[in-house]
């Protein structure tokens, strides 16, 4: 017995030296050291393990080659707004707001996000409809479709969505593909096999065609969802390429997303952020060709066309030292005086966005956030009702919707400013994901945002004290482990 305890101090010694070694030889923020050495201290071996392909960082060479892409069409456009900013006249003068203002000033200068007018938005919350519209516009296309998505998945939809590019390469249009490997997980590249005969290409996202997941770094995600088609129209949102984004789905039930439309000017900056993406992408694949600025891909529109609503196109990653679309939430958030809502099926916020909302709520301004009322990620949802409690607890309004799976990443403050994207009110999606968000300032949509949100309560129950009180303490224990756990989710 001696000898079998001497031999479990030794094995609990030497991992423990191997934890700090291995967890502090890369530069990471506190939080997440001590996530990880949590990990690697509990689970033995495994958690070493689970670090090798989860815990890892982008190695410099990478994040070079990410950083190197040139944002095509946009380098020139930034140079330019910057200096009507110095003039003021970036933005009419009767422009909504001042904060507004602020704000559009903060994405230029962090994320040389372009400020885009005319620009007409048709919102989609349910994922027939929004599918249907997107296979109408993929048949009209006369030049080029391409396709970035987090999720593809060779099911109904997904095989259908295949076949309409397939049609559009058959036409001679130019197709461009980007799946995430591990988003996309158990989707091989032969899906893709006739595509490419007809001409197609398509590219796994830090992944192999040879192998559904190919990367160590599993923990650095393609979460974007970007369709560009003949550089006019594009699409942005939270819906993937799926069977269960159209409520097919025993486990989740109906599929609660937002999507938008968009016609006019703010294509031609979704259309440079895929082309940096594929660029990147493209280096290490064989065979792929890199694209070139041409006047075809940026067909920008006069002032009498499209619609009204300026749009900024922001974009983030591992890639970036600037966590730029949670400086836009925080701006967002500080810039409030009326009311804001928040739709995200993730509530995992870091300590200046739960501060940021904490002083909003404190301030009087109504804040009411909507979370799912079931889990998809099992820690990643603990760890959601964790942070509702302690939102609860500043006078925060948490809502559970109860209507199928919420997965909307909607935001709205005052009938003024709006987001919609690929992002999460979580810190996978500040930190370690890679994406994208769709920045409007308009009135009216606003208003139609906070619409759509007022009648989603009427789905919702409204979580309360005596809710969270009589969980068990079985569940309490999940929750708070779960958000030690929460820097790394």
């Amino acid at each position: 017995m001696d000898a079998i305890s001497s031999v479990i101090v030794a094995i609990i010694v030497i991992n423990t030296f191997l934890a700090v070694i291995t967890v502090f030889k890369e530069k990471r923020d506190i939080a997440a050291t001590w996530a990880w050495l949590l990990v690697l201290n509990l689970l033995p071996i495994f958690g070493f393990i689970l670090y090798l392909f989860a815990g890892k960082k982008i190695s410099k060479e990478k994040i070079f080659d990410l950083k190197a892409q040139t944002k095509l069409g946009i380098d020139q456009l930034v140079d330019l707004q910057k200096e009507q900013w110095n003039r003021q006249e970036l933005l009419p003068s009767d422009l909504l707001t001042n904060e507004a203002r602020q704000a559009a000033h903060l994405f230029l200068e962090c994320d040389q996000a372009i400020f885009t007018k005319n620009n007409s938005l048709q919102i989609f919350t349910d994922g027939k409809e929004k599918f249907a519209a997107l296979f109408e516009d993929m048949r009209k296309a006369t030049n080029h479709i391409h396709i970035e998505y987090y999720s593809i998945f060779s099911d109904e939809i997904g095989t259908q969505f295949l076949k309409e590019l397939e049609d559009a390469a058959k036409r001679g249009v130019e197709v461009r593909v980007i799946y995430d490997s591990m988003g996309s997980r158990g989707q091989r590249h032969n899906f893709f096999k006739n595509l490419e005969k007809l001409g197609g290409q398509a590219e796994p996202f830090f992944g192999s065609k040879r192998a559904p997941i190919h990367s160590p770094r599993i923990n650095y995600r393609d979460h974007r969802k970007i369709v560009v088609i003949d550089g006019k129209i594009s699409y942005i949102g939270g819906f993937n390429v799926g069977d269960q984004y159209l409520g097919k789905s025993k486990k989740f039930g109906y599929w609660r997303d937002t999507h938008v439309r968009i016609d006019g000017n703010a294509t031609v900056a979704l259309q440079s952020r895929f082309f940096m993406d594929w660029n990147a992408t493209i280096k290490n694949s064989n065979g792929g060709k890199k694209v070139e600025y041409s006047d075809n891909y940026f067909p920008l529109r006069h002032e009498s066309t499209a619609g009204s609503t300026g749009i900024q196109i922001v974009s983030s990653g591992p890639d970036s030292e600037t966590e730029a679309i949670k400086l836009g939430y925080l701006k967002l958030i500080s810039s409030a005086n009326e009311y804001i809502y928040i739709q995200t099926p993730y509530l995992i916020p870091d300590d200046s966005v739960l501060e940021a909302l904490s002083l909003a709520a404190l301030s009087g301004v109504k804040v009411k956030i909507m979370i799912p009322s079931m889990p998809d990620h099992i820690f990643v949802y603990r760890a959601t009702q964790y942070y509702a409690k302690s939102l609860l607890e500043k006078g925060i309004e948490i809502y559970q919707y109860e209507n199928g799976f919420l997965h909307c990443k909607s935001f709205v403050i005052d009938g003024q400013l709006t987001s919609i994207g690929s992002a999460n009110m979580d810190i996978r999606s500040f930190k370690l994901n890679f994406e994208t968000n769709a920045f409007c300032y308009d009135r009216q949509l606003a208003y139609e945002f906070a619409h759509i949100f007022e009648e989603d309560l009427k789905k919702c129950r409204q979580l309360t004290p005596e809710f969270f009180e009589k969980q068990s303490a079985w569940l309490k224990f999940k929750q708070y482990f779960s958000r030690l756990l929460s820097p790394i989710l």
